[in-house]
């Protein structure tokens, strides 16, 4: 590891409040050379915390027009458990496409990769970076960084873990077969209808579902309730696989939200 880089972790290990990881976005970002270093968590209570260096205008219109639910990338990371280079991604919807030129403006950069991290139950995080740069230059980039994105990206969530005092949630309770089939087509990316159309259920009956599974879970909505499934070990995502019909990766993390 660079030195440089040891004393910017060491520092980071030494913060005392979740105010500091701010100040460490800014150090690393500058270390990297990117125009943008960015982490967001979600507490297994539903609690949100993000820290960065994205333009103060670009996160009040990112949050007052709820990108959450579009976001190309918040979606593939919760999809996923490794690294992901934005490209990756399924940018190919109209609200997508909107989105992205939007973010580019705003000066987010045209290239992003992200580390999608999960804590304790249900804790969810992504720890990003982006820049302006042709494919090549990025994949440079991303090559020659990988590892050390990685250890960063697990520094800043082991920090924000010790800062975390909120009591653990209740343990879960069992679910219900068919609860876990509905829960385990939503973590495959599947829309509410394509669930209905699969499970052959209606959608006021998989409605239930959902909601009966989000009370057990003791989740603030279906994506956190997913979350807490996927890290409870309730959901097996190979069994539905291999029945599964038709899947759009992404959209059906749009509509759980909703």
């Amino acid at each position: 590891m660079n030195g440089n880089l040891r004393r910017h972790l060491v520092t980071l290990e030494q913060a005392t409040e979740l105010s500091a990881l701010q100040d460490a976005s800014v150090q690393l970002r500058d270390y990297f050379g990117v125009a943008h270093l960015v982490y967001h968590w979600v507490s297994a209570d539903g609690e949100q915390y993000g820290c960065g260096t994205y333009p103060s205008a670009w996160i009040e219109h990112y949050l007052e027009q709820d990108y959450l639910r579009i976001d190309p990338v918040v979606i593939g990371c919760f999809q996923r458990f490794h690294p992901v280079d934005w490209k990756a991604l399924d940018w190919s919807t109209k609200s997508a496409i909107a989105f992205r030129a939007e973010a580019v403006q705003a000066g987010v950069g045209n290239q992003g990769y992200s580390i999608p991290i999960r804590g304790p139950r249900g804790q969810f995080a992504m720890f990003s970076v982006s820049d302006n740069g042709t494919d090549q230059d990025w994949a440079e980039f991303t090559q020659k960084h990988r590892r050390d994105l990685i250890l960063c990206a697990h520094s800043f969530n082991q920090r924000a873990l010790e800062f975390e005092t909120r009591r653990m949630p209740e343990p879960v309770k069992p679910l219900s077969g068919r609860e876990i089939d509905v829960m385990t087509y939503l973590a495959m990316g599947y829309s509410r209808g394509q669930v209905a159309q699969t499970l052959q259920i209606s959608e006021h009956t998989l409605r239930a579902y959902v909601e009966s599974a989000r009370f057990k879970l003791g989740a603030s909505n279906t994506m956190h309730a997913v979350a807490r499934a996927v890290a409870e070990g309730l959901i097996v995502m190979g069994g539905a696989a291999r029945n599964a019909r038709g899947a759009w990766p992404g959209r059906g993390d749009v509509e759980a939200a909703q």
